[in-house]
């Protein structure tokens, strides 16, 4: 399987599309580094949570509770949202997708993915951060989390942890690496199944191509 990665950028210009979370927002950072790199427009993190917690309370939902998560479907509803304000030529859907076709979206000039990995008790997967051997993902509480996926290498290590999966991730502001799992691991984590949306979901957010969305 040979090395791919969003847009053919190297692992550095890609990290500095991640800012540090400190809530409950990691797909917020997601969608906004996901439209920073297909649109170039840099959104304020800080401003979309504060506005997504204010709209809760309007009745308007892009996220389960103020300062809660955003589950997939939530994720397509906000970046509609924030397509319409900004005027955007983005869209999004969900698709269920296997490992073999999320590495080929990295490939792609016009569209990017997020994913939403979940764990139990106890059983968090490891996440690592550019090549360092530390695992950042250390054992707590059943939970998800949202990232962007960024690239695959198949010859990424981590120590000695055969890593190939790469994502931009919201534990950092930019850095010079990316975040990268272990192909097992990412497996089982992104295929654990979870009711109403399934198990393998991505956010597929994809650019106005003239009048054509790209699709896959």
């Amino acid at each position: 399987m040979k090395k791919t990665s969003l847009h053919a950028l190297p692992e550095t210009k890609l990290a500095k599309l991640q800012t540090l979370q400190v809530g409950n927002d990691c797909a917020i950072h997601s969608i906004v580094a996901a439209i920073e790199l297909l649109t170039d427009l840099k959104l304020d993190t800080k401003d979309i949570i504060d506005e997504t917690n204010r709209l809760w309370w309007r009745g308007r939902f892009f996220r389960l509770a103020p300062n809660s998560g955003i589950t997939p479907p939530l994720q397509i509803r906000l970046v509609r949202y924030l397509a319409q304000k900004h005027n955007l030529p983005i869209s999004a859907k969900c698709l269920h997708l296997s490992p073999e076709i999320l590495r080929a979206t990295a490939e792609s000039e016009n569209l990017v993915s997020l994913v939403t990995i979940y764990w139990w008790f106890g059983h968090s997967p490891a996440i690592y951060y550019g090549d360092h051997p530390k695992n950042y993902n250390p054992p707590k509480g059943a939970n998800g989390h949202t990232m962007l996926f960024a690239a695959y290498d198949p010859g990424h290590t981590n120590g000695d942890m055969h890593t190939p999966w790469g994502f931009i991730n919201s534990w950092i502001n930019a850095g010079t690496g990316l975040f990268w799992m272990e192909d097992a691991t990412f497996r089982k984590a992104w295929g654990i199944p979870i009711p109403r949306w399934g198990k393998n979901a991505a956010v597929i957010i994809s650019l106005e191509n003239g009048n054509r969305l790209e699709t896959i």
